[in-house]
């Protein structure tokens, strides 16, 4: 594995191209101006997708963070799924049946890859807010080859915390599918419940060799940190440099090696 491409949707919604085996991130496939309404929280959606679901093309594997909030799933996403595997939390593969498969952390499923070998699709913590008031479930996953092989860390809905340090500290990680935007919900009080420009500084300078791609930091209006402020914190920090913006609707090609990349 010597690259990837990344072809970014919107929100938490990217293609990613690995080894042969194309995979998708959280599907929101949802039109803007779409609100959700639940018994803790009301989410908007501002944007809809840069490319909608038939456009997508033939999937392999679908990674899930979680399936009970809709900025991660919402109702075309959940349609999307259809009979498609999907590699989510273990109480969330409960509660979609079908095809999905619920990871714990560290655990691994093998995909077949049409150039040869396997993909191998780990699980790893993520806590989705701060100690003592998550969000309930979540999961983030690492894309590799072997063990010991580079690999592409996708952080799902998280903070920096532990957990994600032992990421780190366990596989190889290469590029780093970052979700961000310092989302906040009233729920949860003024805490973030996913990566701040700082966690995602944290999580820079824990793996030096990391190109970090940011998503998730717009199209909802429960985020607080945008591309700007996202930017400003890393480049305040000496680490701009190591940032690769994802182009709306388009794949760009991100090297495993590529730490350097600039910002677009």
């Amino acid at each position: 594995m010597d690259h990837i491409a990344v072809t970014y949707i919107g929100g938490p919604t990217v293609r990613l191209d690995v080894d042969g085996v194309r995979l998708l991130t959280d599907p929101t496939f949802d039109a803007g101006n779409t609100v959700y309404e639940s018994a803790t929280s009301t989410l908007t959606k501002l944007r809809g997708p840069a490319l909608d679901a038939a456009s997508i093309g033939p999937i392999d594997a679908v990674l899930l963070s979680h399936d009970h909030h809709f900025d991660n799933l919402d109702r075309a996403g959940r349609t999307f799924l259809g009979s498609r595997t999907v590699f989510t939390t273990p109480l969330g593969a409960g509660r979609l049946g079908g095809a999905a498969v619920g990871l714990e952390p560290w655990q691994t499923r093998e995909l077949a890859s049409p150039e040869g070998g396997v993909l191998r699709v780990t699980g790893t913590p993520a806590r989705h807010g701060p100690r003592g008031g998550d969000r309930g479930p979540v999961t983030g996953f690492v894309l590799s080859a072997d063990e010991s092989d580079p690999a592409v860390y996708v952080s799902g809905d998280t903070v920096w915390y532990e957990g994600v340090a032992e990421v780190v500290r366990r596989f190889n990680v290469r590029i780093a599918v970052l979700f961000m935007g310092a989302a906040r919900v009233a729920a949860s009080g003024a805490a973030a419940i996913t990566m701040t420009a700082a966690d995602g500084v944290e999580f820079a300078r824990a793996c030096p060799q990391a190109t970090i791609i940011p998503v998730h930091f717009e199209d909802w209006a429960h985020f607080t940190e945008n591309r700007e402020t996202i930017h400003h914190t890393f480049d305040s920090s000496g680490l701009a440099q190591r940032l690769r913006w994802p182009v709306r609707g388009s794949a760009i090609t991100v090297a495993m090696h590529d730490q350097t990349a600039e910002p677009r």
